[in-house]
């Protein structure tokens, strides 16, 4: 299955009126759904004596805690306010009901791992963003039971096309049931634009137009996803937080479809000319830097080393997003306290003041913004909740903004590690490995590292590239796509490619084996020896072990006896990518043009490693841009001469 995004247009004053009053009654109904699933949650716990005599499943049946008591719930609450039938369908209020028992579920039965969710709890109103539609059905025609989308693709360009190309204007007009051009009674015999419907609501048929996406390049996703309509699903109602649109909420329909996404030519033959790539690579992921050096399998082709890193030019760019972040909490901390004074204390100099006039008997002046602690009880528990509290609109309108900013600086993050994970796929092939590290141990220790340069949506952007590059073909020998290997017996870090084992604190950046005289940069040692790791289950990390035989065989092969050829030279030439500008925040953008270096055999017994420029530990990031860092000058003596590693990939999340 696959989703497409289809914007939806309510300028119409009454069709955004009735879309808002849609939202408001599904939020109530899954509101009371909610709390009935808490509710009997805490009662069939409570049944301690009972479930032990008669058991879980019978308690549970007791209590109506399965999928069919909470729809039936949600039908009595439905039936209990009829003001609601207006922009309510029972088959609505029954897919909501089934949103609410997932949650549910998810507490009562533990996954496999044998952890459980939390306790069911009634969401608010802001985080409500989703209705649920139902499948339609493939085997009876025009069955729909919810939102379902009319119209054409060749009739919406048709209205809609000037010059051969797709021109929507501003404001898209009121769609009606048409069919050849004749008025008709029925949608399902609408062949015009595209518009989402729900029939059966008391208060008239819900009627939406579509926007779709224009521009280049937009016409063939189209097609894929429109031109067939037998491979339509299902469509969710999804509203956005956006202060730029009319009532603060931007609409879309993600309209499911049976069948996989699209993907352009380009990206086919760039995975197809990837899965010929008979390399094996290891990546060394840390919190400011990903490393990954690839070998080939076979006799021909060179080694390849790759980094993406953070540069200097982001501090400004993460500074400032900051400080924004900052003034903005500031604002709103200003607006809840200036709407709440009751619930506030004094600050101790506002205290001071009230002190003095009270001392000198002049009359207090009154606080609109007090600065003190929240008014809590002796357990530091406030004594109103701070979801009673009263917000005005600009309070709203500032929440609403920083949550749409947020969401934009996601987007962004997820497309440049998109671009950035094509770009090492197309050098080194989808035979990749990566150590088996839980980065939310990281988080804890560097939390605003790991916010800079976020490794973990590196790594699954680069796990589903691999993925769709390896099912091209089976000859890349790692399994399907990115695996992990243990690190209880591998430990690259702490080993050299001869087999020697070199201990280095986090803070050791270098290494340098005493016993065959590798030195070099710690990151791309390490990514080395992951190249020559190989795994009996690709499924189960701790079957990973370094091949020791092949890591000897490659130190040999690319030995030196210069200090500007053989391995030391195969890794001051990396890849080099072209991406968009520092400022790209999403969109389109240049697709990447990987080169990569390719070095011949052995001319000596001295090895030595490439040199690595300096990388600051939390630096936040930017847009991958190509360049050549300046030389790191240290204190070995083989390396004080030496260039430095080009790097050829630079992140920002």
């Amino acid at each position: 299955m696959s989703v497409l995004r289809l914007p939806l247009d309510v300028h119409e004053p009454r069709v955004r009126q009735v879309l808002e009053r849609v939202f408001a009654a599904a939020f109530t109904v899954r509101r009371a759904v909610q709390r009935d699933a808490r509710a009997r949650v805490d009662a069939f716990w409570a049944a301690r004596c009972e479930r032990a005599a008669a058991g879980p499943e019978a308690v549970r049946g007791r209590l109506g805690l399965s999928r069919s008591g909470l729809e039936h719930a949600a039908y009595r609450h439905l039936d209990g306010a009829p003001h609601l039938r207006r922009y309510l369908t029972k088959a609505l209020a029954m897919h909501l009901a089934d949103g609410v028992w997932e949650a549910t579920e998810r507490h009562l039965f533990p996954d496999v791992t044998g952890r459980r969710h939390g306790r069911p709890r009634p969401g608010g109103w802001w985080e409500f963003s989703m209705i649920p539609g139902r499948s339609r059905s493939h085997t009876r025609a025009r069955k729909w039971e919810t939102f379902r989308l009319v119209g054409s693709l060749a009739g919406h360009c048709t209205t809609f096309e000037r010059g051969g190309r797709l021109w929507q204007p501003r404001r898209m007009p009121a769609v009606a049931a048409i069919a050849g051009g004749v008025p008709v009674r029925s949608w399902w015999d609408h062949d015009g634009p595209f518009a989402i419907v729900c029939t059966g609501l008391g208060g008239g048929d819900l009627v939406v137009p579509v926007r779709l996406p224009q521009g280049p390049g937009r016409r063939p996703v189209l097609e894929h996803y429109l031109a067939d309509p037998g491979r339509w699903h299902k469509i969710d109602l999804v509203r956005h937080r956006d202060p730029g649109s009319l009532g603060g909420w931007r609409y879309e329909a993600h309209l499911m479809v049976l069948g996989p996404g699209y993907t352009s030519p380009a990206v086919t033959q760039r995975r197809q000319a990837a899965a010929l790539l008979e390399r094996r690579g290891g990546v060394d992921v840390n919190v400011s830097n990903l490393t990954v050096v690839s070998v080939p399998v076979g006799p021909d082709g060179g080694l390849a080393a790759s980094r993406v890193a953070r540069t200097g030019e982001q501090d400004a760019v993460l500074v400032e997003e900051r400080l924004r972040q900052r003034r903005r909490n500031r604002a709103l901390d200003r607006s809840r306290r200036a709407a709440n004074p009751g619930q506030y204390r004094l600050s101790p100099r506002q205290q001071r003041r009230a002190d003095r006039r009270r001392a000198a008997g002049l009359p207090p002046v009154q606080v609109t913004v007090p600065g003190g602690p929240r008014v809590a009880n002796t357990a530091g528990i406030p004594v109103r909740a701070y979801r009673h509290d009263t917000l005005t609109n600009t309070y709203q309108q500032l929440r609403g903004r920083a949550a749409a900013d947020g969401a934009a600086r996601t987007r962004a993050g997820h497309t440049r590690a998109r671009i950035t994970a094509a770009a090492l796929v197309a050098v080194h092939g989808a035979g990749l490995v990566v150590e088996d590290a839980d980065i939310r141990v990281w988080a804890r220790r560097w939390g605003r590292g790991i916010h800079a340069f976020t490794p973990g949506m590196l790594l699954t952007a680069l796990r589903r590239e691999t993925t769709a590059v390896a099912a091209h073909t089976a000859n890349t020998g790692r399994g399907p796509g990115l695996v992990r290997a243990g690190t209880r017996h591998t430990a690259w870090t702490q080993h050299c490619l001869c087999g020697h084992r070199v201990p280095k604190g986090l803070a050791d950046r270098r290494h340098h084996c005493r016993g065959c005289g590798l030195a070099g940069d710690r990151d791309l040692v390490a990514a080395l020896v992951g190249a020559h790791t190989v795994l009996t289950d690709p499924a189960h990390p701790a079957t990973a072990r370094v091949d020791w035989d092949a890591a000897r065989a490659t130190l040999d092969r690319y030995g030196v006896e210069t200090i500007n050829v053989g391995l030391q030279g195969a890794l001051t030439e990396s890849t080099g990518t072209h991406h968009p500008d520092p400022h790209h925040t999403g969109g389109r953008s240049r697709r990447p043009q990987p080169t990569t270096s390719q070095h011949g055999q052995r001319q000596g017994a001295r090895r030595t490693f490439g040199t690595s420029p300096r990388q600051p530990r939390m630096r936040p990031a930017t847009t991958p841009v190509a360049e050549t860092t300046p030389e790191r000058r240290d204190a070995h003596p083989d390396l004080s001469t030496k260039p430095g590693i080009t790097t050829g990939l630079r992140y920002r999340p």
